[in-house]
């Protein structure tokens, strides 16, 4: 029986009063769920007339940066499992954004590459993306932008 899609809820925006959470406050996990939340809130309102979720970008953008990309070589850059690749692949072929080929070097893997309305989703997320990062980059300086990524950077890898 297929389990029902999980919908994801971002966390609740600051409010004035909800300052005193006292010794969570030293979590720092607990500040990745808030920061994740706020960064998930303004991704989701900045992509909402695109109509892609952030995997989906994901995988269009590293379809474009890299035509004929094996579905399995794609997986592995974005760090998920087969099942889920195929079936984000899936979605963004449905809606004709992306079409699958035979490699030419191995016959076992698919390429990927972008069609048209690929090209035209993936410069109308760019632009989203660009404005979403501007946003989030404005609450720090260059230097810090750069060693938070590698904090984070350090957490995931």
């Amino acid at each position: 029986m297929a389990r029902p899609k999980e919908t994801l809820v971002p966390t609740t925006p600051h409010v004035d009063g909800d300052e005193d959470i006292g010794e969570i406050r030293s979590i720092v996990g607990f500040h990745i769920r808030l920061a994740h939340g706020a960064v998930y809130r303004h991704f989701t309102e900045t992509f909402n007339h695109i109509d892609l979720t952030q995997k989906q970008v994901s995988v269009l953008w590293l379809i474009g940066d890299y035509p004929d990309i094996a579905q399995t070589d794609l997986a592995t850059r974005m760090r998920m499992d087969r099942a889920t690749t195929m079936a984000i692949v899936n979605r963004l072929q449905d809606r004709g954004f992306l079409v699958r080929g035979a490699s030419l070097t191995d016959r076992r893997k698919q390429t990927l590459n972008l069609t048209e309305a690929g090209q035209v989703a993936m410069g109308q997320a760019k632009e989203a993306i660009r404005e979403h990062e501007r946003w989030l980059k404005s609450r720090f300086t260059d230097r810090e932008v750069e060693t938070l990524i590698e904090m984070l950077t350090r957490i995931h890898d």
